[in-house]
């Protein structure tokens, strides 16, 4: 006990250093966050924003002398180069900037930096240095179009002094074509504009908007001017969609905000290709392509909760995609299909991808409520079901060839996230095939999980650099992260030591869980899932002290405002179905929710002792409209409120961390 106490002091103590520095304050503005900048103050970041055309990653920052720096990383996922690999998206980065050639009465522009906000847009409000009684503000906005393959980019210039100013722009329209040896279809174009140029006069309190943009074309495309006003308006009202569905209210303002923003970026990064709506990772390299993992486990599910019904059409794209790949002869499915659709990438054999298809699909069927696509879907589950099945080895638990980390770190012959992914995947198909009058699959499919669970718990467990928890595969005596899956499949048997592992100075850091113990690598994945099993485990109070400081780190620290990939590999890229798993801390860590049919679900709420409620507004699974509000009563009681379209159709009182059955 005196070990674990001072483990979790240790950790505490540390997350009061002086590594969080914070730079960010949320706004009073709905989902709005900025850094106020301090005179002398130097910072850089990087954010990655997308559209259905065109993704950016903006690499941005204040140099000592307060001038914004900028770099525009464009990606076109559907321009594609040779070889039209996993990687094969057209990509520049540039420097560009509009203003350069810009003057104010006759010089040129010399700035500095009050603020930089991240609201869905990037902005940059600066005050122009001019001397005497000339004073001119300059509000920058950054975007990508919804709909278009392009960058916007605003510029607001407004005359904050007593005198008159002549400003002058220049007209840009520039043409870059690309090697057409590169291109899939040839030589690209790539398009540097302006709206509109010349020398503008501005009297006191005037102001005047001048726009850009940064696109690229094929040559059997048209170029369509773009009006930046309505661009921006399209962005926002999309922003208004994706933060106004599935709601979360919480007394922490830091966790409600970061749980709105990590639905921006996973809901964002969706890309119109010729094989249909594909949502792709990003990080200037993973585009116009789907994942066993990142998309059919961690997003997937997640999407019937926002309702966004283009997540939606991509979801069931994905496993329309995955399905083609089905074969008699128990082929493994790949783990990646590529370039729109066209090829595929399996390079680190079977990670156990047919489970995470499996549990995706069955999950995310379940939380859809949709009968019609539930049986579309049902061919594909039953296949991913038989191919685990068949590869049980003697001691009742799943071979693979590696895991999602693809042999970045030893898993074995077989490892405990392949089973227990299969483990859920079998509960889900049980209550699936039940709704769709399967009922001799789901009593076959509810037999193998209780027989799996057995075989986990006898093959699996093992005490590892003193803690009662999992061998992440046969052999395996250094602590994992991944000892966390269990957890978030309602395994807990345990749970206690496990969680303590976790917790702990060998795994746990500033930036969430190493990997493995005594490495320096760690990936968000790990991390969210922990705090959702923990969440489920019922050690609500564990599980939001180390919450609130993740949630602290990456929406208001060094870099913001989204979960990220990994580090050091990629840079701390902020990959999109990563803010997928962070909601699923709340949906089905905090609340509690587990599918188990078409139109019903089990809640099992864990409200933490300093908050007296929680409610998820405007959740849209099961095809309806539901708002949930746990209160606080007395004797750590909780009255469940449930409304369906804003009727409420249940109010009850429950243990705080019981389980509760709901049929719509």
């Amino acid at each position: 006990m005196k070990k674990i106490i001072l483990s979790i002091v240790t950790v505490l103590l540390c997350m009061n250093t002086s590594y969080a520095r914070k730079y960010w304050n949320i706004d009073e503005t709905p989902n709005s966050i900025t850094w106020q900048i301090k005179k002398g103050e130097e910072h850089y970041d990087h954010i990655e924003m997308s559209g259905k055309r065109v993704s950016v990653v903006l690499r941005y920052g204040v140099n000592a002398d307060g001038e914004l720096e900028l770099n525009k990383s464009m990606i076109w996922p559907m321009l594609r180069i040779i070889p039209n690999n996993t990687h094969g998206s057209l990509m520049r980065r540039l420097d560009w900037n509009p203003l350069d050639a810009a003057t104010v009465n006759g010089h040129a522009l010399k700035e500095q930096v009050e603020s930089i906000t991240l609201n869905g847009t990037l902005e940059a409000k600066s005050n122009l240095i001019l001397g005497g009684k000339n004073k001119m503000t300059l509000k920058r906005t950054f975007f990508p179009s919804t709909e278009h393959p392009a960058l916007i980019e605003i510029y607001e210039f407004t005359n904050v002094g007593t005198t008159k100013l002549s400003l002058e722009l220049p007209y840009e329209n520039t043409t870059l074509h690309t090697n057409p040896e590169k291109g899939v279809k040839g030589s690209y174009s790539i398009r540097l504009t302006s709206d509109r140029g010349g020398n503008i006069t501005l009297a006191p309190g005037q102001s005047f908007t001048y726009s850009a943009s940064l696109a690229a074309y094929n040559k059997e495309e048209t170029e369509i001017p773009l009006n930046a006003t309505a661009e921006l308006a399209k962005r926002r009202n999309l922003i208004d969609e994706w933060t106004n569905s599935l709601v979360l209210e919480t007394p922490d303002p830091v966790i409600n905000q970061m749980f709105a923003f990590s639905k921006i970026r996973a809901m964002e990064s969706i890309y119109e290709t010729k094989g249909g709506p594909m949502h792709g990772p990003g990080g200037e390299s993973y585009y116009a392509a789907i994942w066993a993992n990142d998309q059919a486990e961690y997003i997937n599910p997640y999407f019937p909760y926002v309702g966004y019904e283009y997540g939606n059409e991509s979801a069931l794209n994905s496993f329309r995609l995955f399905a083609q790949y089905m074969n008699p002869e128990w082929k493994p499915i790949p783990s990646s299909i590529i370039a729109e659709g066209e090829g595929y990438w399996n390079g680190a054999g079977d990670r156990g991808d047919a489970a995470m298809i499996a549990y995706g699909a069955a999950r995310y069927a379940l939380a859809k409520g949709d009968a019609k696509e539930a049986e579309q879907l049902w061919p594909l589950i039953e296949w991913c079901l038989e191919f685990c099945h068949r590869k049980i080895n003697s001691e009742g638990v799943v071979e693979s060839d590696s895991d999602e980390l693809e042999g970045r770190f030893p898993a074995g012959k077989a490892n405990l996230c392949t089973s227990s992914l299969y483990y859920d995947a079998l509960l889900s198909a049980s209550y699936l095939a039940k709704d769709l009058g399967k009922n001799q699959e789901a009593t076959r499919y509810k037999k193998q999980a209780k027989q799996l669970r057995k075989n986990i718990d006898a093959y699996f467990p093992s005490v590892v650099e003193g803690y009662d928890t999992y061998a992440y595969y046969k052999g395996n005596d250094v602590l994992r992260a991944w000892i966390c899956i269990p957890l978030t499949v309602d395994i807990h048997e345990r749970a206690k030591g496990t969680i303590e592992a976790l917790f702990s100075p060998r795994l746990w850091t500033e930036n969430g869980l190493l990997t493995q113990a005594g490495s320096e690598t760690f990936w968000d994945r790990s991390t969210l899932y922990a705090l959702r099993g923990v969440f489920m485990a019922g050690e609500r109070e564990k599980a939001i002290e180390f919450l609130k400081h993740y949630s602290t780190t990456r929406l208001l620290g060094a870099h913001v405002p989204y979960a990220v990939e990994a580090w050091p590999e990629g840079g701390q890229r902020h990959l999109s179905a990563e803010s997928g798993l962070y909601g699923r801390i709340y949906t089905e860590g905090m609340f509690g929710i587990r599918p188990t049919g078409l139109n019903s679900f089990s809640l099992k709420p864990q409200l933490p002792s300093g908050w007296n409620e929680m409610t998820l507004r405007n959740m849209k699974a099961f095809n309806r409209s539901l708002d949930i509000k746990i209160v606080r009563q007395k004797n750590d009681r909780l009255e469940v409120s449930i409304w369906d379209d804003g009727k409420q159709i249940m109010r009850k009182s429950i243990k705080n961390g019981t389980s509760l059955n709901c049929k719509l």
